[in-house]
């Protein structure tokens, strides 16, 4: 019945209210990440160091340390801007994208069940990853609080992004010698965990290649282990592909993959890529999640009132999929590519102990220096290395404290530049322990 006009009414029926609950009070703040600011200590380096070269292998932003995004491929996005005028789009991008998406990147086959109608524009990776773990709360199990299961040592932003959105985070068990890997009876004991603390679990994200550790899973091998979470009553997979193009392997064909599941596997599965990383267009903003036709409308219902794509962003992305991505993103790829082989090589002929497999991203264990220096993580190494030897890395312990021994050493450089850093950080950690 509808309240006379002077009467307070809420929005939605009361037995559908928001449930009252203190637990925004007891909450852990989340921090902000420093992967913005770790690269900023090079200035008391420059500053002291006039003439001294610095190296940044903190950095996942190919726009930056590459070429980056063509001159050409703006030029032609300015153009569809043009034509397209400035006028409201939709909240899961345009037609136009998603249909490119579909047909010129993914090419999607009549089996894969898959069309322009799975497809969704984000505001690059974070933006996607948000709304999709809201999705997986809602069309999961239906709570907040439920868990998202991340790899030991995951990206940083995988352990506050679900959080901010009212779910849990579980890092699975893995041992460094495997690159801290899912495994089927990890998979299984952080069910049984979250079970014990009266959760379920919404979601688990398969990064391959991964960040921070560079390590590669593969496709075979992500497929058995999705299917076995899903079995374990996981309610969501998501793949994040985002580094799946920079690599000297071919990428992932989703057409091939998705065939693997049955079909009422298939709208429990999502995947996330986008331009930010092969393209170098970190500041372009432009992802897109691949789900079911439900996640999908569910996340662009939520989308029509808070963040909706720029049509900018997606015309970059257009253009560079109209021109074949394999050409689109050859000056990103090519190099990162060649760097990671003289890593290789550096690595094996000083002894270094490391994970380099595809993407940006090398993991590089320093345990022996920060214990001969008696420090406990490699925190306080980042610092040291880049305000007194123009060096800049992400020490591991950024991103959990499992991965406090290590370093993350980005590749997305020239050769040169590649071989000038590693040289650097040799140089750093034998100073560390002789000063």
């Amino acid at each position: 019945m509808l309240q006379p006009s002077h009467v307070p009414t809420t929005v939605v029926p009361v037995p559908n209210l928001i449930p009252v609950s203190g637990h925004l009070r007891q909450i852990t703040p989340i921090p902000p990440s420093r992967m913005f600011l770790i690269n900023k200590s090079l200035v008391v380096y420059r500053k002291n160091n006039p003439q001294g070269e610095t190296f940044d292998a903190s950095q996942g932003d190919g726009g930056a340390s590459l070429p980056g995004v063509a001159p050409e491929i703006f030029e032609r996005a300015a153009q569809l801007q043009l034509e397209h005028g400035s006028a409201y789009d939709m909240p899961y991008g345009t037609d136009g994208f998603r249909k490119t998406v579909a047909e010129r990147y993914w090419k999607f086959a009549t089996g894969s069940g898959l069309g322009p109608a799975n497809v969704l524009a984000t505001v690059g990776g974070r933006d996607a990853l948000t709304k999709a773990y809201s999705a997986m709360l809602t069309l999961g199990h239906g709570r907040q609080g439920d868990m998202i299961i991340t790899s030991r040592v995951p990206w940083i932003s995988y352990n506050w992004g679900p959080y901010g959105v009212g779910a849990n985070v579980m890092l699975a068990p893995g041992e460094a010698e495997d690159g801290w890997a899912y495994s089927e009876d990890g998979l299984r004991a952080c069910v049984e965990a979250a079970a014990s603390l009266g959760r379920k679990i919404a979601g688990i994200i398969i990064t391959s290649p991964d960040n921070p550790t560079g390590n590669v899973i593969s496709p075979e091998r992500q497929i058995r282990l999705a299917r076995e979470a899903l079995r374990f009553g996981v309610a969501f997979v998501l793949f994040d592909w985002m580094y799946h193009f920079v690599g000297d392997h071919p990428p992932m064909d989703l057409n091939w993959f998705i065939q693997n599941f049955d079909k009422d596997e298939r709208p429990r599965l999502m995947f996330l890529d986008g331009i930010t990383k092969s393209l170098g267009a970190s500041n372009t903003r432009n992802a897109h999640l691949i789900a079911s036709e439900e996640v999908i409308k569910h996340i662009t219902a939520q989308a029509s009132h808070s963040v909706i794509p720029s049509f900018f962003s997606m015309a970059v992305a257009m253009a560079a999929y109209e021109m074949g991505y394999e050409r689109a993103s050859r000056v990103i790829v090519e190099p990162t590519n060649a760097s990671r082989q003289v890593l290789r090589e550096f690595v094996k002929e000083h002894g270094l102990k490391a994970i380099i497999g595809q993407g940006y991203y090398a993991f590089i264990h320093v345990g022996d220096w920060l214990e001969k220096k008696g420090w406990v993580d490699s925190e306080p190494l980042g610092q040291t290395l880049a305000e007194q030897h123009g060096l800049a890395i992400v020490p591991g312990a950024f991103f959990s404290p499992y991965g406090g021994q290590w370093i993350r050493f980005s590749y997305a450089t020239p050769t040169g530049k590649t071989l000038g850093a590693v040289r650097r950080l040799l140089e750093g950690l034998d100073a560390l322990i002789n000063s």
